[in-house]
């Protein structure tokens, strides 16, 4: 099929020809209409779900709007994930749906839902709606309405933002592709009726009043029509108000016949409305401005072109004055980043032609070849444009013409050569002949060429299984590769074979070109050392493994980060003020900030700062924090830093001299993808999930100081959830019933009062401005105003609020965020100077030895991290997939599976390159290295795959000699080799080393291919002939170097293991610590005997509770009164329930308590000194067995120089040499494992004493081992007599039962005035029985039954301490016989026998045999000597625990 094709080619120029003419055409009609964008959308497809309810608080946000919305909306189909921000007055909730739903189903489902929602929020608490349908690169023009300087005091703000809601915003609509124009900044123009409450008391009437007759008074009506004359004449009412003299006219109520209208008792005048939100500008102050959010799907350049040609009309429209001025423009960045790619394109293209004239030597094939760069990229992008593919830097950036046209290379090249060769024949070419030669070159090759192309399309495949973010990022470049791809191959079959016979000329005379005589040089350098490689191959070969190896392990350090951060040009920063921080407060803030930023640097063009919520809060941001936007001039016109990251701290350090407020930096674009992302806007989210708010707050806290101070740490901020100063209302029901009063009124007043009652909508043209009622700004200024204020009874008196409620200060909830409907807080993080991975893994370690969370709260890591695990994960499915397709495509390629295993080693070849160029550049590992890594793979067997093809042409052209075989076969492939090679490498380079806007995502990507490439194509020229030659020379056997394997090994070891021997000498350095100290050292430190030791000073307090003497009445009383005759008791004082006789028993049960406390504390210490004591001597033991193993180790070393002295002498067999060789490595394996039992023992006795620095135990243990062999009292030993007070405490507690059985005393006295004399006294006494108390007798009668289970625990608990003892006593006596025998007479013996056995062997008295036997003899003897040792200590611990 494809030998075909390409004769049809060659033989139909022209209509070929047609066809490239087709794909030129097509290809610039293309480029016309493909979408244009900095950077792929990677915004999820999410629907944001709006509530405003002013009226409402946080929680109650949460509870009546947040929950249901949420509830609703979790059983839509495809949900992936729901949160939620309740607010003061406002819930966003936002729902993320799978991709595959499309932009408009979603938003039908939701409305759906939201109808259903609406029918469970009560009236008058705010209408949820959908936000906007835009994205997170929505936001496409930014600008202000700026005043100039000589119109300055000519407009307020109020006018302003007039304009822009009447003038900009409407003259906006219908512009194609903007969704929305969403305003902030300046005062919202209304109608305002100020009321004084007092005057309004004074006439008797009600804010409601003033409402009524407003309302009354303000709309227009129809009366049908009237026939006259043969025509209808419509009735038409006009009673709207259109000015502040209707509004003043009102009449309100009468009194004595006189009107009384709204200007008598009411301020009227032009208002505004509660703002939650402004903008300020470069240090001047307010402003106002908006933004213009695009349509998600539409074509950001061409939207943008739209909105520049829309605002230039509505300037004109503007009074004189006022001018638009963008200070966010997208189109910007999409040119920066499309000036970004061209010019890569453009350098790498230029790179590739020169390389490939000056290769090939033949100036026509390198044109032919190079027009193949442009034709595929055309190719490209009808294919972009078919499949509605944007251009942006990713789709475009990722393009090396070097691998595009590397099939071309290949085939061009071989004809050329085939040319050369007739020429040296003296034979001239005829046309057909050329014809002839272009197609036997072309379907020689083809075949290599056609599948080494087909391996990068397919290796391209996987890229598109990534999901998410890194699928939306890396998806575009992917399929811009394949359709660039595609393109190529069907060049190579028709356009270059047909160029290749049309054009091709063969050298005028023998003269060579610059090039070939670089490519001859290179083949004399490459012959010789190829030669000699092929004699030292196993040394290649091993030194090939090692530098694997330690690629591997360079990789496992390196750190990780999700995708490289885009320069966007600009800055953008959170100004974090106190939490409850004023409006006016933030806003003299920004303002100092930015006078202070445009005062100190000069790089800065303008900035603006945004702050609270916009006119549609999609981005429910509150008003102690504000967005800084930064716009900075070209680099070329810095002057005060070299750098963005400079310009970053040092404007840091200049506006940190503002008192209380705190920063984050960031950039406009990369802040609103973060949060509609994740939430959040940091680069790292640390979440804690949990059901309290104020334990959320405390625990965000406490982890800002754990991890403050870890390096890379740029900003930090804990997400401010509690603080929010509220004036709470708290109504008293009882006295709203006495007076009649509704709580729905009562809140109705209030919210009218201060936050304004709308009473209508005033008219002016085609404007509308809403008409409101409050109270005047003097009687809004204190929460005296709240408490003061007046409130209608039924009856029609007044009185104040605070009759009939609880006014005060209260801290409230700033905000309940929510993931899935979890309560949720969050530590936000922006990264600086340090990857991504490597900080979350040391933050993940001081969080989990230093914080605790309480039952059912758990912390989550977000942001960048979060995506970077699940694209790493992605990326260990894809990375094989893409492999085994590799390997499937070589074999069908080669039919071979030994030749494809040796083309197959150019992968791990590549790795080294990739690796080390990422490290060299300090760059760490990320998506787009990992997506680099890929594109490595495919195109580094492409040179294996070009060399074996040529070696198994001379195998089929009958050379048999397998050295001269491979010779030729290389030099004959040297110059395709180099002529891909470098133009893949030089492809890349202007992206490798480009420093201009969106480098930063490409750079890891192109450096992971030229570092790869190198090493790849380096190791190839001399590992593959060598692999070829093991192959194919079938006699060969593989025969161990022993050297070369031992320093293979030795540098594994080394690099596998680098904190080893670092480790072994911190062990080996450790303070000892004996064992009397380390008891002490526990004691001390221990929590538990802390606790004990509370409880009995608790219990010590208790004992006042003994004394009762009942409680105590004052009162005052009257009797027999009639008129001023009778008695009064004037005051009187009481005390009931005198308890004396009970004192005695109380006191005694709490003395029983203390008691037990006590030896509760005083066992606990025993039992931790024997928990200590064997952890000690466990540790001791690990350590003599560390100790014994490193002696032995020596031992064998000395031995194994022996064993190889002999060796070499002959003196011993083979056999017996490796025996001997086996027996010291497994020596050596017992060491490793002695020492890791030694360390983990280290831990385990560590943990025991609670100290910050960690103790070995000492050699000496002869003091731990001093016993006290008196006979012990078993009455006496702590564990019997807890049990003994036990009982006595029970004994108590039945007595003090019974004593509240016993008579109290009753006392009484008092002042009394009789028939209106005073001077006269009463008294009473008595005492009170408890006859007929039930409660008293079930107390006596548990208490008996708990005294005579305590009586039943003493009896099993003597037997089980006397048990105890003798078996303890029996232990120590068996191993104190057993250690001493060994001690005294077995480890002498065994010392001499280790020493004597290695001198024999030396000497040759013994044999290897007789030596293995003895030391394995001695190694037995001391190991059970050790065991021996510690079960004595053992015993004797058990035996100290007894005796204490």
């Amino acid at each position: 099929m494809i030998n075909k094709i390409i004769d049809f080619s060659i033989n139909n120029k022209f209509i070929v020809g047609l066809f490239t003419l087709a794909i030129v055409g097509a290809g610039i009609w293309s480029m016309t209409k493909v979408p244009i964008d900095a950077v792929p959308d990677i915004t999820n497809n999410q629907v944001q779900v709006i509530t405003q309810a002013p009226n409402l608080g946080t929680e109650d946000i949460e509870q009546i709007i947040t929950y249901p919305v949420e509830i609703a909306m979790s059983n839509l189909p495809n949900v992936k994930e729901i949160r939620s921000i309740s607010r003061f007055g406002l819930s966003v909730v936002t729902v993320v749906f799978d991709d595959e739903m499309g932009t408009y189903l979603p938003r039908q489902l939701v409305a759906e839902k939201l109808n259903e929602v609406k029918e469970k929020i009560p009236a008058g608490f705010g209408e949820p709606s959908m936000g906007p349908i835009t994205t997170g690169l929505g936001e496409i023009y930014q600008y202000t309405l700026r005043v100039e300087p000589e119109f300055k005091d000519t407009y307020t703000l109020t006018e302003l933002r007039t304009m822009q809601d009447w003038i900009v915003q409407r003259q906006m609509a219908m512009v194609e592709g903007v969704v929305e124009v969403n305003a902030i900044g300046g005062k919202i123009k209304q109608y305002e009726v100020s009321v004084d409450p007092n005057e309004l008391k004074s006439i008797g009437l009600t804010i409601t009043d003033i409402f009524l007759a407003l309302e009354a008074n303000n709309q227009n009506t129809g009366g049908a029509y009237i026939e006259k004359n043969r025509q209808a004449n419509f009735i038409r009412g006009e009673g709207l108000v259109r000015n502040l003299d209707d509004i003043k006219k009102t009449v309100v109520t009468n009194v004595n016949n006189i009107p009384v209208t709204i200007g008598d008792i009411a301020e009227v005048q032009f208002g505004s409305a509660i703002r939650y939100g402004a903008l300020t500008q470069d240090g001047d102050g307010e402003v106002v401005g908006g933004s213009v959010m695009m349509l998600k799907g539409a074509n950001s350049n061409d939207v943008i072109t739209n909105v520049k040609n829309r605002i230039a009309q509505i300037q004109e429209s503007l009074p004189v004055g006022v001018v638009i001025e963008p200070f966010l423009d997208r189109s910007k960045l999409i040119s920066e980043t499309t000036s970004t790619v061209s010019t890569n394109l453009i350098e790498g293209a230029l790179i590739v032609i020169f390389i490939l004239i000056f290769l090939l030597g033949n100036w026509r094939g390198g044109l032919i070849v190079a027009s193949t760069i442009p034709l595929s990229l055309l190719f490209a992008f009808i294919l972009m444009n078919v499949f509605d593919v944007w251009a942006n830097l990713m789709s475009l950036g990722a393009i090396d013409f070097g691998i595009i046209v590397d099939g071309a290379v290949i085939i061009v090249e071989s004809t050329v050569f085939i040319i050369a060769a007739q020429v040296l024949k003296k034979k001239v070419l005829s046309s057909k002949e050329r014809d002839k030669v272009a197609s036997m070159a072309s379907k020689k090759m083809m075949n290599a060429a056609f599948f080494g192309q087909l391996i990068i399309l397919i290796v391209f495949l996987p890229i598109l299984a990534l999901e998410g973010i890194e699928g939306k990022m890396f998806k575009p470049m992917a399929l811009t590769f394949i359709f660039a791809m595609l393109g190529a191959m069907v060049l190579c079959l028709t356009y270059v074979p047909m160029m290749s016979a049309l054009i091709l000329r063969a050298p005028k005379n023998d003269k060579k070109s610059y090039g070939d005589r670089v490519v001859h040089w290179v083949e004399r350098k490459y012959q010789p050392l190829l030669e000699k490689a092929l004699q030292k191959g196993k040394w290649i070969i091993g030194f090939a493994i090692v530098l694997f190896a330690v690629t591997v392990l360079m990789f496992t350090k390196m750190g990780g980060e999700f995708i490289p951060q885009l320069d966007e040009g600009d800055i953008a920063f959170h100004a974090i003020l106190k939490p409850g921080s004023s409006l006016t407060e933030t806003i003299e803030t920004t303002t100092k900030i930015e006078q202070i930023v445009m005062a100190k640097f000069p790089e800065v063009e303008k900035i603006v700062s945004r702050i609270g919520v916009a006119e549609i809060p999609t981005d429910p941001m509150p008003m102690d924090i504000a967005d800084v936007f930064v716009i900075l001039k070209p680099k070329s016109e810095w002057t005060t830093v070299a750098s963005k990251d400079d310009l970053i701290n040092k404007m840091k350090e200049a506006v940190e001299i503002i008192p209380g407020v705190n920063y984050e930096f960031t950039q406009p674009i990369e802040m609103r993808f973060n949060e509609l992302l994740e939430g959040v806007r940091e680069d790292i989210a640390i979440k804690i999930y949990g059901d309290d708010i104020d334990i959320l707050s405390q625990k965000a806290d406490e982890i800002t100081k754990i991890i403050a101070g870890t390096p890379g740490i740029g900003d930090m901020k804990a997400e401010a959830t509690t603080g929010l100063p509220q004036i709470t209302i708290t109504y008293n029901r009882n006295k709203m019933a006495q007076y009649g009063l509704q709580i729905n009124s009562l809140n109705k007043t209030v919210k009218s009062a201060f936050a304004g009652g709308n009473a209508g909508v005033i008219f002016e043209g085609e404007k509308r401005f809403d008409l409101v009622v409050r109270l005047n700004a003097k009687n809004r200024e204190d929460i005296a105003d709240v408490q003061n204020l007046y409130i209608s009874l039924p009856s029609g008196a007044q009185i104040p609020l605070r009759e009939i409620a609880d006014i005060s200060y209260k801290a409230g909830p700033m905000q309940i965020s929510r993931d899935n409907t979890n309560r949720r807080t969050y530590v936000g993080i922006n990264v600086r100077g340090r990857d991504v991975k490597s900080l979350v893994t040391e933050i993940k370690a001081k969080l989990e030895t230093q914080l605790e969370l309480p039952t059912g709260y758990f912390i989550r890591y977000g942001g960048a991290f979060e995506n970077l695990e699940r694209a790493s994960s992605r990326l260990q499915m894809v990375v094989p997939l893409a492999l085994f397709l590799i390997f499937i495509l070589i074999y069908f390629a080669l039919k071979s599976l030994p030749q494809t295993l040796m083309i197959y080693i150019a992968i791990p070849m590549a790795t080294i390159g990739g690796v080390f160029a990422l490290w060299f550049r300090d760059m760490p590992f990320s998506i787009s290295a990992g997506v680099g890594f890929i594109v490595l793979f495919g195109v580094a067997v492409l040179n294996g795959l070009v060399m074996i093809s040529g070696l198994n042409e001379l195998k089929e052209e009958g050379v048999t000699n397998l050295k001269d075989r491979i010779i030729q076969g290389t030099k004959r492939r040297i110059r395709p080799i180099m002529l891909t090679a470098s133009t893949d490498m030089l492809g890349f380079l202007p992206m490798a080393l480009s420093a201009s806007a969106g480098a930063e995502v490409q750079r890891p990507l192109a450096t992971v291919v030229i570092g790869g490439l190198l090493t790849s194509t380096l190791l190839t020229l001399f590992v593959l002939p060598i692999l070829y030659h093991w192959v194919e020379n079938r006699s060969f056997k593989f025969k161990f170097n022993k050297n070369a394997v031992a320093a293979s090994v030795v540098v594994l070891l080394v690099l596998a293991f680098p904190g080893q021997a670092n480790a072994q000498q911190e062990i080996d350095s450790l303070p000892e610590i004996t064992l009397q100290q380390a008891v002490q050292l526990s004691k001390n430190n221990f929590p538990l005997l802390k606790q004990k030791q509370l409880e009995i000073e608790k219990q010590e307090k208790l004992k006042a509770s003994a004394y009762n003497f009942g409680t105590t009445q004052i009162f005052t009383g009257g009797e027999e009164i009639n008129s001023e005759t009778g008695i009064y008791t004037t005051i009187g004082i009481g005390q009931t329930d005198i308890n004396v006789f009970g004192i005695g028993a109380k006191k005694r049960l709490q003395e029983q308590r203390i008691a037990l406390a006590q030896k509760a504390h005083q066992l606990s210490e025993l039992e931790l000194e024997l928990e200590v004591k064997k952890a000690w001597a466990n540790c001791y033991q690990m350590k003599r067995q560390y100790v014994l193993y490193k002696e032995l180790d020596s031992i064998y070393t000395n031995f194994e120089q022996a064993v190889e002295l002999n060796y070499e002498v002959e003196a011993i067999s083979r056999l017996e040499y490796s025996a001997a060789k086996n027996q010291a490595f497994q020596i050596q394996n017992k060491k490793v494992q002695a020492y890791s039992d030694y360390r983990i023992a280290l831990q385990q006795f560590n943990l025991w004493l609670l100290s910050e620095e960690l103790y070995t135990v000492s050699d000496e243990f002869e003091d731990a081992i001093v016993l006290n062999e008196n006979k012990i009292s078993i009455e006496e030993h702590p564990l019997f007599t807890l049990v003994q007070n036990r009982v006595t405490e029970a004994e108590a507690n039945m007595k003090a039962a019974k004593a509240d059985n016993l008579p109290k005393f009753n006392l009484q006295g008092g002042l009394q005035k009789v028939g209106g004399n005073s001077g006269f006294y009463s008294y009473q006494a008595g005492i009170s029985v408890p006859f007929l108390s039930g409660g008293n007798k079930a107390k006596i009668q548990a208490a008996k039954i708990d005294e005579e289970i305590a009586q039943t625990n003493l009896k099993f608990k003597k037997r089980q301490v006397q048990s105890g003892y003798l078996q303890a006593q029996e232990a120590y006596n068996k191993w104190k016989t057993t250690w001493e025998l060994y001690k005294n007479q077995v480890l002498p013996l065994v010392k001499d026998q280790k020493e004597g056995a290695l001198l024999a062997y030396k000497e040759g008295e013994i044999d290897y045999t007789a030596f293995s036997q003895l030391i394995k003899e001695a190694i037995q003897s001391e190991l059970e000597a050790q065991d021996a040792l510690i079960n004595y200590l053992k015993s004797t611990f058990e035996l100290h625990y007894f005796n204490q």
